[in-house]
């Protein structure tokens, strides 16, 4: 019964999550943002200011950062849609020549429709644009708009309320006798959230930066736009990474000719694969070891449920859920393998 009544919570929850993604979604993000951000506020706070002063601070430095983001990207961004015309002439013109090797199968189509009293496309049908229209841009305007204020007032009273937050917690789930260790379990959760965020930014810059050089190397138009997309892509395990190598095999396409289409691609997966198999082990893996199936199953999960914002939180949440739950302690870890006893001592599955 109490497993029954568990799964059926579980169930519910994630429901509500999807249902009301507009809502939550932006507060997740707005809470994993502020777990991550929550050295900074404490930083301020011990050089004297108040703590709702130091997280109207730390509010307004990020909004500053997403505008400085934001200007750096926007002339690419206008690059970008000045060459939409030219790539789509030129991916339409690799497309008609891969149609005309299932010519057969059109015209199987074709044949199908013709028994069906039908030419195969509904009367009135045109083709569907691949801008957005104005009016779609202003309905979807409030809603953005909205979602940035949850974001905002989320982060701001969440760095300013986060210690009464966690003693309520750790009151609310465990007995007076544990919450000095459920506190403790907190304190450890965003201390390990920010140094994961903060080692990962790192990682993906320097991809990003490894990209941009090598694909001015080789040649290939707007490597900065590539080096970008790489270092942001990064954040979202698995779909990130095949998102650029797909991108990169279309660039690939349409700026060169021969073995030389394949060379972007093959490039981004070798360093890619540096950056998987050794860099991120060497500076996270030290104090985080989760088991890759929890990883995966995280990350498809959270992408179901919000799309690309679940992409990002879900790892973060995934670290949070383990921290609590006392899965695996990254602090007793390292204080056993810096006294040489890990080597005797073989970790647990899972972590």
């Amino acid at each position: 019964m109490r497993v029954s009544v568990i799964v059926i919570a579980v169930v519910l929850t994630f429901a509500a999550l999807k249902a009301g993604s507009d809502i939550f979604a932006p507060m997740v993000l707005a809470t994993v943002s502020g777990v991550m951000l929550a050295p900074l506020s404490d930083m301020f706070e011990r050089a004297g200011l108040p703590p709702g002063l130091a997280s109207a601070v730390v509010l307004v430095l990020g909004i500053a950062a997403i505008a400085v983001i934001a200007i750096l990207v926007e002339p690419i961004a206008w690059r970008v849609i000045e060459e939409l015309p030219r790539i789509k002439w030129e991916l339409r013109a690799i497309v008609e020549e891969f149609r005309a090797l299932v010519r057969g199968l059109d015209e199987m189509n074709r044949e199908v429709g013709e028994a069906l009293g039908t030419d195969g496309t509904e009367a009135g049908e045109a083709e569907a644009p691949i801008v957005p229209k104005l009016t779609d841009a202003l309905f979807l305007a409030p809603r953005l708009i909205a979602q940035i204020l949850v974001f905002g007032g989320t982060l701001f009273f969440f760095l300013y309320t986060r210690k009464g937050i966690y003693v309520w917690l750790s009151r609310w789930i465990g007995s007076s006798a544990d919450t000095a260790i459920i506190m403790q379990r907190f304190t450890r959760a965003e201390r390990l959230v920010a140094r994961y965020f903060l080692t990962v930014s790192i990682i993906n810059a320097g991809l990003g930066a490894a990209l941009g050089g090598a694909l001015a190397l080789i040649g290939l138009p707007a490597p900065l736009i590539w080096a970008v997309a790489a270092a942001l892509l990064n954040f979202i395990l698995y779909v990130g990474p095949m998102t650029v190598v797909t991108g990169l095999l279309f660039a690939g396409l349409i700026a060169f000719d021969g073995m030389m289409v394949a060379v972007p691609a093959a490039v981004y997966l070798c360093l890619n694969m540096i950056e998987a198999q050794f860099v991120t082990p060497a500076l996270v893996g030290r104090h985080i070891a989760v088991n890759p199936l929890l990883i995966f199953v995280s990350l498809i999960v959270w992408l179901w449920i919000w799309g690309p914002v679940g992409g990002i939180v879900a790892i973060p949440v995934l670290v949070i859920v383990l921290v609590m739950l006392d899965i695996f302690d990254p602090e007793a870890e390292a204080e056993t393998e810096t006294r040489g006893e890990g080597a005797a001592q073989p970790r647990p599955e899972g972590s």
